[in-house]
């Protein structure tokens, strides 16, 4: 019986090809090369497949000199290896030529070494239909070096690599070239977003819009197969004797344009299909166009900003479609007694869809439940143990939301979740010292580890501090402990959600800053400063984050009843917003996702000084003047003008009400 040595076993076709290889009665022992990195997952997958005890895994990797693989486990395998498979490279279009040659170009030499010095029996090389290159017309399962030109490193590589295993005569060899190889048609297993999937995306987003007739240019064929098909064609083929030196065309017998493509897919998504394609030359002359216009300033980068929201790299535009033509007559007359044949993508499109739906969606943690926006989603909320916190986290609840509550207090933040299991919800308490950068590295994993994700985040919990300047010449750490807790635990929590949030390319985060960032607040220097930097510091990670699915909203509170203003009696002369009406204003950023909410008295406030700073400042001096420091800023407390801190005078009243809302 037959022995076998893999490369490439944990790969997508790798896993289906060895699974069943296993799966015969005639197999012997099959080896499996396997990166130390690897062996665990790998144990873990064998233990799944038929006769596992039949498998032997060896430590090496193909990029390594002599495969990593040393002279004693040589001598065990001498002799014992009637076929080795090559399946191990580097199957990515986008990747640079560096990456590619070490695990492409290198690693076949090495193999091609392995095979030689343990006396293999045939040395199965699987290349791909690259090595076309932008050849036109016909290409032969026995055309090879043409004068094609290859467009990628991925081209380059795998051209390369077929060169070394046909230039090298020690070893008989045989070669497979799998077209675009998609998911399994009967399950739709998939280990990566390449080929067509790298459309997806876009797909998706025309879901739902109605399916009028549509007109598309005629983009050109390609040439997809499941992998399933691949292993099966490549087992069958590799077991037969007398056909060294041969190579096999592992694709759809006729080509299938890029618009069928499409439109297999789109059915399988409920989005419009293309009913008509426009004529060649003009749908040529249109491309045409379309690539000339790449040299316009500004253009480019457009288009692949574009791109790039959609996840489709650029490179791929120019490689969608084939030039060549794959013919395969010589594999389908050898396959063809083994009933190993290609189905039709419009059987299975529908399986592979829904595969990448619920696998490999990059944005799929953008899905949430049927009861809305915050339906199943996992928010985070400081200082949910009172004021605005708790009233945001029994909205957010009341939604179908699972509110994280972070405070300080243990014994408040369970009221607050008792509140809501009684009412039906379900949430979690996290007691933290945000100023706690240890606390907060600990806090994140174990949310993760409760929960599995964090979609959003609320900053909430702050510190605020009314007291005037000359009132702080000695108090320089009213300025740090507003910063510890308002900008740096802010910014510390931020820190250690984003990583997870950027894997899963989705993330919200609500900052609640104050209505005095908008404008000038009088005594409130180390307060407004250190939100104004929590609000800079959002503004630029959200340029950084962009990419990754991440936004941020930042809300300009105005002046909200909580306990945090209740040291300042004046304020209780102050028309405010309760509490569940800033909670609100939280909903609508945790469910809308907008850059910034504020109050049409914050946005007047913020222009007025953009054109009239000078004027800003006078009545800001006059807020200073007649609203005194509290008597627990150490000031006096009293009024400059009226009858007390109940009674205010009529020029208070006044600026109370234009600038309404407002940290006076």
């Amino acid at each position: 019986m037959p022995g076998y040595f893999v490369t490439g076993a944990t790969g997508l076709i790798g896993r289906q090809f060895t699974r069943l290889l296993l799966a015969r009665e005639t197999t012997e022992r099959v080896y499996l090369l396997v990166r130390e990195a690897s062996r665990t997952r790998l144990e873990k997958l064998v233990a799944t497949w038929p006769h596992p005890e039949r498998v032997t895994l060896v430590t090496g990797d193909i990029s390594a000199e002599r495969l990593g693989v040393g002279d004693e486990v040589r001598e065990d395998l001498r002799g014992r290896i009637d076929h080795l498979v090559h399946l191990a490279a580097l199957y990515d279009i986008t990747a640079d030529d560096e990456t590619s040659i070490r695990a492409n170009v290198d690693g076949t030499r090495n193999v091609v070494e392995l095979a030689a010095d343990v006396d293999a029996g045939c040395l199965h090389h699987v290349s791909s239909v690259a090595v076309a290159g932008d050849h036109e017309g016909v290409f032969t399962e026995d055309m090879f070096d043409i004068g094609q030109r290859l467009p990628t490193a991925y081209h380059r590589t795998k051209f390369e690599a077929e060169r070394i295993v046909r230039q090298q005569h020690e070893v008989p060899w045989r070669v497979y070239r799998p077209a675009v190889v998609v998911g399994h048609s009967e399950t739709g297993e998939m280990d990566k977003v390449d080929g067509p999937y790298y459309l997806f995306t876009a797909i998706d987003k025309l879901h739902g819009l109605p399916n009028v007739p549509l007109v598309g240019p005629d983009l050109g064929d390609t040439n997809i197969v499941p992998v399933d098909y691949v292993a099966k064609a490549l087992l069958e083929l590799a077991g037969r004797p007398g056909l060294d030196g041969c190579a096999f065309h592992l694709v759809s017998p006729e080509p299938q344009s890029v618009v069928s493509v499409y439109n297999a897919f789109a059915k399988a998504a409920g989005a419009p299909t293309i009913n008509a394609e426009l004529e060649p030359r003009l749908s040529k002359g249109l491309l045409r166009l379309a690539k000339l216009t790449e040299h316009v300033p500004g253009v480019s980068l457009a288009r692949d900003a574009f791109l790039a929201r959609l996840g489709i790299p650029p490179v791929l535009l120019e490689t969608m479609s084939f030039p060549s033509v794959f013919a395969s007559a010589a594999t389908r007359k050898e396959l063809a007694s083994s009933g190993v044949e290609v189905p039709r993508l419009e059987d299975y499109a529908a399986v592979l869809w829904r595969y990448w739906r619920e696998h490999l969606d990059p944005f799929r943690a953008r899905q949430h439940g049927s009861r809305g926006e915050l339906d199943g989603r996992r928010v985070i909320i400081t200082g949910a143990s009172s004021g605005i916190g708790r009233a945001t986290a029994l909205k957010v609840a009341s939604e179908g939301g699972v509110p994280l509550l972070v405070a300080r207090r243990q014994h408040e933040l369970e009221e607050v979740r008792d509140e809501i299991v009684a009412a039906g919800g379900s949430a979690s308490v996290y007691p933290v010292d945000l100023t706690d950068e240890e606390a907060i590295t600990k806090l994140v994993k174990q949310i993760l580890v409760e929960h599995g994700r964090i979609d959003m985040l609320v900053n909430n919990a702050g510190r605020s501090i009314r007291r005037s300047i000359k009132l702080s010449y000695d108090r320089f750490h009213d300025y740090e402990r507003a910063m510890a807790i308002n900008y740096f635990g802010a910014v510390r929590l931020i820190l250690a959600v984003l990583p997870h949030m950027s894997e899963r390319k989705f993330g919200h985060i609500v900052n609640v800053s104050s209505i005095g960032v908008q404008g000038i607040a009088p005594r409130f220097s180390a307060y407004v400063a250190s939100k104004a930097a929590l609000d800079y510091f959002s503004k630029i990670a959200a340029t950084e984050t962009h990419g990754d699915g991440i936004t941020f909203t930042t809300i300009h509170m105005p002046l909200v009843r909580t306990p945090m203003i209740r040291p300042t009696k004046i304020y209780d002369a102050f028309p405010t917003k309760s509490p569940t009406q800033a909670a609100d204003m939280v909903l609508r950023a945790l469910k809308e996702r907008p850059k910034h909410i504020g109050t049409p008295e914050g946005y007047l406030m913020q222009a007025a000084y953009a054109l009239l700073p000078g004027l800003v400042d006078a009545v800001a001096y006059e807020g200073y003047r007649i609203f005194p420091d509290s008597t627990a800023a150490g000031g006096s407390g009293q009024l400059k003008l009226g009858k007390g801190e109940l009674h205010l005078s009529k020029a208070a009243t006044r600026l109370i009400r234009l600038t309404r809302g407002f940290h006076w």
